[in-house]
């Protein structure tokens, strides 16, 4: 294959950290493969650091290596897919687990119209020994589930690490993580996108070589970057909920102690629901700053909370509303300093009505100061 060549239709990108053992095979199959399919290709190999024959096995075999300083799976691939030169990328790990001699399965679909292709290794064979029964058994069924829980996903086998897409559709995703949330991350990316997307069987194979995967870290790097790229979730239901509640609970022990489950409650969970109110205030603004920001930096497409906020929320309105809720607090802290004058200074049971008037303060204060922040954030989509 000539890889100077710019008539390059299909770029096999493949991240390597000391694989000498794999590597090799792994280009030999691919350049089968695509000689058998009559197609102009590359291989790309990102050498991420090895330290043993990787680079000089890549390059005998006749592919093109290329170098990335930055250790992580995500990173490999971002310097891979910037250096490739064809239409159509694939990409698959250099420890043999994907078998390249099927990277015909890859290409057709998109040949076809479709923008994106993911093999699915539960919908093909898993052979013996190839996957860890807690990888194969829990690990990424959940991490399919939660997938599927936040996102809409539909697919069988989200940490597939073999797919292909067309390089136009690539750079509409713009990925940025460095880890092994990049698979993650450009599954989300393509459904935003509504990409057209086909899940195609494929075989997995044991391993040549030692794993670098860290089974516990790149679990949690999954959950993390769910729950981040999904607000909803991690912000604006928890903290409603909390809000809400809190808000209810204050009312109810305004007057006199309430029997909840046959106990007897009284000014300390008011307190306790006084912070609910206020703590919950505060998530739901981290919340839509979340998607704020999201929308504005275009990690997401537009959303409709943040549009409900940007019409119907503007920086005059939030300080608004904000000053009504200090106010409202601040004359009840008022009434409650003249009562206590008409007892010369003496003992006085206000601590209820204190602790309704310190709610509606602090929530005042955060509306107005939340809504200069929004406004800050929303700059650029208002210029």
């Amino acid at each position: 294959m000539n890889n100077k060549n710019n008539n390059i239709e299909v770029s096999v990108v493949m991240p390597c950290l000391n694989e000498e053992e794999a590597v090799g095979v792994c280009i030999r199959k691919a350049k089968k493969a695509l000689d058998d399919l009559d197609i102009k290709g590359e291989i790309i190999v990102v050498d991420n650091g090895s330290t043993d024959q990787s680079v000089a096995v890549a390059e005998k075999e006749g592919a093109r290596v290329v170098f990335e300083s930055k250790k992580g799976y995500g990173s490999a691939y971002l310097k891979g897919f910037k250096e490739s030169t064809g239409d159509i990328i694939i990409m698959g790990d250099a420890d043999n687990t994907y078998d390249f001699s099927q990277i015909g399965r890859f290409i057709l679909p998109l040949k076809e119209g479709y923008d994106f292709v993911i093999g699915s290794r539960f919908k093909g064979k898993i052979k013996k020994g190839a996957m860890p029964w807690l990888n194969r058994y829990i690990g990424n069924p959940i991490l399919t589930l939660l997938l599927r829980f936040f996102f809409k996903s539909y697919f069988s086998d989200v940490y597939s690490g073999m797919r292909s897409f067309k390089k136009k559709s690539y750079n509409k995703m713009n990925l940025i993580s460095t880890g092994m949330e990049f698979a993650l991350e450009m599954i989300v990316s393509a459904l935003r996108l509504k990409l057209n997307i086909k899940e195609v069987p494929i075989s997995y194979l044991p391993r040549r070589g030692t794993s670098k995967l860290s089974p516990i870290m790149d679990t949690w790097r999954s959950i993390r970057f769910m729950l981040l790229f999904s607000p909803d979730y991690l912000f604006l239901i928890p903290g409603l909920t909390l809000f809400i509640l809190g808000l209810v609970f204050v009312f109810l022990f305004l007057r006199e102690n309430i029997v909840l489950f046959g106990h007897h409650c009284g000014v300390h969970v008011m307190l306790v629901a006084s912070l609910s109110a206020i703590i919950g205030f505060q998530i739901i603004n981290i919340g839509i700053f979340a998607k704020s920001y999201s929308v504005a930096e275009r990690y997401i497409n537009s959303d409709r909370i943040v549009s409900f906020f940007i019409k119907h929320f503007n920086l005059e309105k939030g300080i608004i509303l904000g000053l009504i809720f200090f106010l409202i607090g601040s004359a009840i802290n008022v009434k409650i300093f003249f009562d206590w004058i008409k007892v010369d200074f003496g003992f006085l049971d206000r601590i209820r009505l204190g602790i309704f008037a310190l709610t509606f303060i602090a929530i005042g204060i955060q509306a107005a100061v939340s809504a200069f922040f929004l406004s800050i954030l929303n700059l650029k989509r208002l210029r």
